[in-house]
């Protein structure tokens, strides 16, 4: 390593890089390095379009790792809960690390993989720049990989979960490298939100791949545990848009942007396909393949896989209710049991989920559809996670819950996404008003953050495991930790 009083550089397994240093704001002159950009595969173009990840040729000279790489995501994403901007070009199989000093040794690491439903998000969020988790000593890493039909799509002839794969040849990257930044290989959390949190559940229940973590936290993890034949369906709906055999060859001669387009009409959400995925998970993701991703998430947990691994996972309180809340006016007038059973829950069911949720069912139709939404996609499953992990292997690792429940002063409840910024600690950063209103409680950060900087030195987590009474930690103003926390959603169980 060396540097200047603006750049340094790290010699990594395939050659030097070139970062910069960087000031932290709010604090006494503390300063950390970020390095961007820097590949861990080779552009999924070309041949390499539709393989699994190839390794990066090694490089003579110094790679400038100033600017963030080429994002998957592409174009204008429109108005998002998260700024996550799309960066152009063909290299999208990058890391950003972000370090106290890469002269130091041991430092714990912590890997984000970022949300967007598998088919948008991007790593180069200033968000996820690790500013808070550097200035208190953790090397940060935010990882990209292959979105939507590129990633996670079908195709006969290529390899299953190429997406999936990304992820592991990331963290295969971190194992091999993350020590020439002072991080700790023997000492990696990941850590992800929506569908980056599905993917670090999908991960904790991958045979293949628990040599490269020592922990998991997980944000409103989104899982998908497709199905080959949905998935096999999907390519096909695809294929027939683009005029094209649903192989290889087939889709290797689209176009992205027109494969792209025929995603997106193929995946377009309707109440019918609200249904489907609510029922069914996303339609679009990790593939239970039979090799890489033998069987669904919760039954390899529920078999002990990722048991000797400690886990935090939670939800926000209203996930998805934001996305019926312009729809109040008209589902003030139908009638609440044909609403609530159109949403999948049983006539059998609807006595008791509305008597455990009469604070929201309280507020109208929109909001206890809302509530349901969340809970069968989020809540109910974390549940079910939580059991698993504790049914799995007795004096298994922990797991450990919580509920975000803190009510955003935009939307007036715990939506989608609200508790990221407060889990990077990062409330003076841009876009947080239009999420979280005008004045988010800054303590409610530092309690959030703390937890999680503890969790990835430690692993452990200050509040009892799930175990013990299923009890969550429920952060709200004042922070509290709650003996059976999710029992709004036992109607669902």
């Amino acid at each position: 390593m060396n540097g200047t009083d603006q750049f340094i550089e790290v010699a990594t397994a395939t050659g030097r890089v070139r970062g910069r240093w960087r000031d932290i704001p709010g604090t006494d002159g503390l300063r950390s390095a970020a390095f961007l950009g820097i590949p861990f595969a080779q552009a999924p173009v070309g041949d390499l379009r539709f393989a699994a990840p190839e390794p990066v040729p090694a490089w003579e000279g110094v790679r400038d790792a100033l600017e963030f790489g080429a994002t998957a995501q592409r174009g204008d994403p429109g108005v998002t809960l998260i700024p996550e901007p799309s960066v152009p070009g063909e290299s999208t199989l990058n890391v950003n690390v972000f370090t106290p000093d890469p002269d130091a040794s041991g430092l714990p690491v912590l890997v984000w993989i970022h949300g967007g439903g598998f088919f948008a998000g991007s790593p180069a969020s200033p968000w996820y720049d690790g500013r808070a988790f550097t200035r208190d000593g953790i090397v940060t890493v935010s990882l990209s990989y292959r979105l939507g039909f590129d990633g996670f799509g079908w195709i006969d002839g290529a390899p299953a979960n190429r997406g999936v794969r990304d992820w592991i040849a990331g963290l295969e990257w971190v194992q091999q490298n993350i020590a020439a930044f002072g991080g700790d290989p023997a000492h990696v959390t990941i850590a992800g939100q929506s569908a980056g949190g599905g993917a670090v559940l999908t991960l904790l229940g991958m045979p293949r791949a628990q040599h490269l973590f020592h922990g998991v936290w997980a944000l409103s993890g989104a899982l998908a545990d497709v199905a080959p034949e949905r998935a096999r369906a999907l390519a096909g709906k695809i294929a027939a848009a683009c005029g094209v055999t649903a192989d290889r060859a087939g889709f290797a001669s689209v176009p992205e942007d027109r494969l792209l387009a025929a995603q997106r009409s193929a995946t377009e959400m309707s109440m019918d396909t609200m249904v489907e995925t609510i029922e069914q998970g996303l339609g679009l993701g990790p593939v239970v393949d039979g090799e890489l991703i033998p069987r669904p998430t919760i039954e390899s947990l529920r078999a002990g896989v990722g048991a000797d691994k400690p886990l935090v996972l939670g939800t926000t309180d209203d996930e998805f209710t934001m996305a019926l809340t312009p729809q109040a006016a008209k589902l003030r007038w139908v009638p609440r049991g044909v609403l609530l059973g159109k949403l999948g829950l049983p006539r059998t069911a609807r006595r008791a989920y509305l008597a455990a949720n009469a604070d929201v069912a309280r507020l109208g139709n929109a909001r206890i559809a809302g509530r349901l939404l969340t809970d069968r996609m989020f809540r109910a499953k974390l549940v079910r996670v939580a059991d698993a992990r504790e049914s799995a292997v007795r004096g298994s690792a922990p797991t450990w819950a919580y509920r975000f429940s803190w009510p955003s002063g935009t939307f007036g409840f715990a939506e989608h996404c609200l508790d990221v910024p407060f889990f990077f600690d990062c409330l003076d950063g841009p876009a947080i008003e239009p999420l979280a209103g005008p004045r988010p409680p800054q303590a409610l950060a530092d309690e959030l953050h703390r937890d999680a900087v503890e969790f990835v030195r430690s692993g452990t987590a200050s509040w009892p495991r799930w175990a013990q009474g299923e009890t969550a930690r429920v952060y709200d103003v004042p922070v509290r930790d709650q003996p059976d926390a999710y029992a709004a959603v036992a109607a669902l169980r």
